[in-house]
């Protein structure tokens, strides 16, 4: 395994040296630091200046990613190898931001004209939206689209639309998008209050379409659909069922078992995985929000860092450097936690779905060939709005006990289209209040007492330890570009983790298990039958939920 290789040894034996050295020791030490350990790449500014390493460390780490054959790994991934060990196919979301005249053959088939049908059709039903002519069953226009969807199949589009909500296009008819997701009805139950069954859509998101958390929505939404429609002159409910809802599934024969219209139908491949799917039909909400220009912009983006991701050398490539930085943290410097800190109001829901990118790809204990890793893999990874985060956990990040990584993430630009000059200025010193809180926060954390002007002797309750590491990510500005980008430069940081760690990042077994228990202990739940089977706790769980529906 990795951790037997002379480069991680190495890695080790350096780890114990350099181990307690102090940032502000380390900035000292290298007048030219910041620029050796900041790179720009397709819109992005990464500064791993505040990282707690030195040169020698990036050449040892980069000798490691060289061990575990990081460069021929890429190749793979990139080519369509059969990548995803455990279930024998590739992982092939690079694919789906491809150019229309770039050519991907895997295993006989180029790939690229399959995933351009699919943005085409996408394109059709976008446009039939954003020009009124998407009509429900009673022929009024449809105005709100619930995407109903789970995990990736939720978490990608609700992050993207609400980060790029600003590129809406204002010459189109209005289509509002909502989600949801939870199987207990909450979310779906709500909107099922506000919206007219008359101008609300449906899309089914689901890869294997069997997910019960969606299914339960979809029947719910059906139902309601149902009830208040099919009783309307001329309205069925074949109609309903083709006017009203959307499927994005890579079964086609469920979908229609279903009910989805077959025109109506998006495709999924089974060689994408669900948390890296916003690229393709998943991401339909996004579309439906921002056009489908921006969205193609969005893919552009991704796959300017596919290609940075493919042609840079290692010492230069942004997703290699970033995923070494979290390796040393992690294997070398034992710090288990890492906070997701965007300072933008529109990246709200980022640090969420890299919890899902990065938690349920690298959150794994077993290698390709079957044996249990002898060191840590993926850390315990969540995040916060910056600005608001500051007034909740950054107590624990400046004086707490616990090491925690951080990633700083925000604009460099922002309301240089404000029409009117006078609230363009406020809200522009808005945002350099944003910017200085974000540039002051990674300093304290670096160098606690030490960026504090000298008052005299403080108490120890006002004592800041600092060397905290960190990482800053800038954007040039947010846009479906720079956006694109990001996404994709955290898909291929997982990526190398993983191969460095030797583990498969593409399944989740994990997850199904879960889903498995679950499936069994509702059918108990339901039938009264097999609570013997059960644990102590369980059961008395099981009875709790059972005398709870008996109670008047």
């Amino acid at each position: 395994m990795i951790d037997q290789t002379p480069a991680w040894q190495a890695l080790q034996a350096h780890a114990n040296t350099l181990g307690q050295t102090h940032l502000r020791e380390l900035f000292a030490a290298e007048p030219d630091r910041q620029p050796r350990f900041t790179r720009h790449a397709a819109g992005l500014t990464l500064d791993l200046s505040k990282q707690r390493w030195s040169a020698e460390t990036l050449a040892r780490l980069l000798a490691l990613a060289e061990q575990a054959e990081v460069p021929a790994a890429i190749g793979r991934l990139l080519d369509g190898e059969r990548v995803n060990v455990s279930e024998d196919r590739p992982a092939l979301h690079t694919a789906l931001r491809l150019p229309a005249d770039a050519s991907l053959v895997v295993e006989g088939e180029d790939l690229v004209p399959g995933v351009h049908c699919t943005l085409e059709h996408m394109a059709a039903m976008v446009e039939r939206f954003h020009s009124g002519q998407w009509r429900g069953a009673t022929g009024r226009a449809i105005r709100d689209v619930v995407n109903l969807g789970v995990g990736g199949s939720d978490l990608g589009p609700l992050m993207v639309t609400h980060a790029l909500a600003d590129y809406r296009p204002d010459d189109v008819h209005s289509v509002e998008v909502h989600f949801a997701s939870t199987m207990d009805g909450s979310q779906l139950a709500d909107y099922l209050r506000r919206l007219n069954p008359e101008t609300t859509l449906f899309v089914l998101s689901s890869k294997s379409f069997t997910t019960i958390d969606t299914l339960s929505n979809a029947n719910t939404a059906r139902d309601w659909l149902m009830g208040r429609l099919a009783g309307e002159e001329g309205v069925d409910a074949e109609l309903i069922m083709r006017q009203h809802f959307i499927g994005v599934s890579a079964s086609d024969e469920k979908m229609g078992e279903w009910g989805i219209d077959p025109a109506h139908r998006l495709e999924f491949w089974e060689w994408v995985g669900g948390r890296y799917s916003l690229w393709g039909a998943i991401g339909l909400p996004i579309a439906l929000m921002v056009g489908m220009d921006n969205f193609r912009a969005l893919l552009a983006g991704a796959h300017a860092m596919d290609r940075h991701f493919r042609e840079a050398a290692l010492a230069d490539n942004l997703p290699v450097l970033l995923a070494l930085a979290g390796i040393w943290n992690v294997n070398f410097l034992d710090i288990r936690a890492h906070s997701i800190l965007p300072y933008d109001g529109r990246l709200e829901y980022f640090a969420a779905y890299l919890e899902q990118l990065e938690m349920e790809s690298n959150g794994k204990s077993v290698t390709h060939d079957g044996r249990e890793v002898n060191y840590a893999t993926c850390p315990v990874l969540w995040g916060q709005l910056g600005p608001n985060a500051q007034h909740a956990f950054y107590q624990l990040l400046h004086q707490g006990t616990q090491a925690v990584e951080c990633d700083f993430i925000a604009p460099l630009r922002r309301y240089d289209d404000v029409e009117d000059a006078a609230t363009r200025e406020h809200l522009k010193g808005q945002h350099r209040l944003t910017l200085a809180n974000c540039f002051a926060q990674s300093r304290v954390l670096m160098l606690g007492d030490d960026a504090i002007a000298d008052d005299g002797p403080r108490p120890g309750h006002k004592r800041y330890r600092g060397n905290q590491p960190s990482s800053t990510l800038l954007l040039d500005e947010l846009t479906p570009a720079t956006l694109g980008a990001l996404i994709a430069l955290y898909e291929h940081k997982v990526f190398v983790q993983a191969t460095i760690w030797g583990i498969n990042p593409f399944d989740q077994w994990g997850v199904e298990l879960g889903k498995k228990i679950a499936g069994e202990t509702q059918r108990i739940l339901e039938s009264h039958q097999g609570l013997a089977s059960m644990d102590a706790s369980t059961r008395a769980l099981i009875e709790a939920a059972w005398a709870a529906e008996e109670s008047p």
